[in-house]
Formats: C-alpha cells, structure tokens, sequence
C-alpha cells in the first residue's frame, strides 16, 4: 500500500533537483530569484500539493499498522508549506543568502519525499 504514485515521487524528486541547480545558478552571481526561477518552483509546489491529496486519500482509505497518521501528514504538510516559505524568504532578503535558502528547500524535499514513504511503508526502511 503506497501513499504516493511512484512516477509522482520520480517526478517531485527529479523536478526539485533540477530547479535546485537552476537556484545555484542564481546564488553563484549573487542574483535573486526572478519570475522564472519562481514559476519553477512552482511547478514543484503544484507536484507536492498533488502528492499531498494524493496522500490524504491514502489516509482516509487506511492507514497501515504501525503508521503514525499524524507524522505522516505532517510530513506531507511540511512538504507543502517548506517551498512558499523558501521562495518568500529568497524574495525578501537581498543578497545570495536568501537565495541560498530556497537551494537548501530544494535540496531536502527529495529526502523528505523519501523519508515519506518510509514512514508509510516501514518496511522499505
């Protein structure tokens, strides 16, 4: 029983990896984000609310024994909130800093998103 589609997870995992190196290429000049770096994090976001419903749904047709419902969806809270918040604090501070801090966001939804399904699958631990 799997919360998430697997090509879904590939494709959060890849996405936020590949904007991750685009945002090192903002932070390496000292440039703040701008609309395009922004829009593709949005289109993780829009991937991370996905695998949010995606999630819930899982949630509301049974959760394995064993399985913390709360740790599980605060993890995919977590997950949904982490961008906005990284993208706000880029936009908001002036130098490679705040842009350095939307490259770490981008960096550790791939480990959560894995860190995700173990919680949900423990037995992939």
């Amino acid at each position: 029983m799997a919360p998430m589609w697997d090509p879904l997870q590939t494709a959060v995992i890849v996405a936020s990896l590949v904007v991750a190196v685009g945002s090192l290429l903002y932070v390496v000049p000292d440039r703040r984000p701008d609309r395009w770096l922004v829009a593709a994090v949005g289109v993780v976001q829009v991937l991370l609310v996905a695998q949010l419903v995606i999630g819930v749904v899982q949630v509301v047709e049974g959760v394995p024994e064993g399985v913390s419902t709360a740790t599980f969806l605060g993890y995919l809270v977590g997950l949904v909130i982490a961008l906005p918040a990284g993208v706000w604090w880029a936009r908001g501070e002036p130098s490679r800093a705040g842009t350095g801090v939307l490259l770490v966001v981008l960096v550790v939804v791939p480990v959560l998103v894995v860190r995700l399904q173990q919680i949900w699958d423990p037995v992939l631990v």
